[in-house]
């Protein structure tokens, strides 16, 4: 399970700069609110990070179905997340941090264990 978290991560750390440049235009460009801005960011980056971890950290079959599994869970956390930062007017820094962490750890269980079970 080590070495699949590894992949994981790793894959994280591509989709979490694609991520971070996505939230940053929404935001500070489009000027869109936190929430929003995540969300967007979440969207462009998810179908990178959903594809590569099917084939390579869990090496299954990118299904619709998985996807839509995955991402409906993940987009409610990313939004759960801007919302959050919105409520306590937290720094887009703080944000997209705090995102990337919770995303990695709770992702990576939820892929694991409902996903690609």
């Amino acid at each position: 399970m080590l070495n699949m978290f590894a992949r994981y991560a790793t894959i994280g750390v591509l989709n979490t700069a694609v991520h971070w440049v996505a939230f940053l235009i929404a935001f500070y460009i489009l000027g869109a609110s936190q929430s929003i801005s995540n969300l967007s960011a979440f969207c462009i980056a998810v179908t990178f990070s959903f594809v590569m971890n099917a084939k390579f950290t869990f090496k299954q079959k990118a299904t619709g179905r998985k996807y839509v599994v995955y991402i409906v869970f993940m987009g409610a956390l990313s939004v759960l997340v801007g919302a959050v930062s919105d409520a306590i007017e937290a720094a887009p820094i703080i944000t997209l941090a705090s995102f990337s962490v919770i995303s990695l750890g709770v992702g990576f269980l939820y892929s694991k264990f409902f996903v690609f079970r």
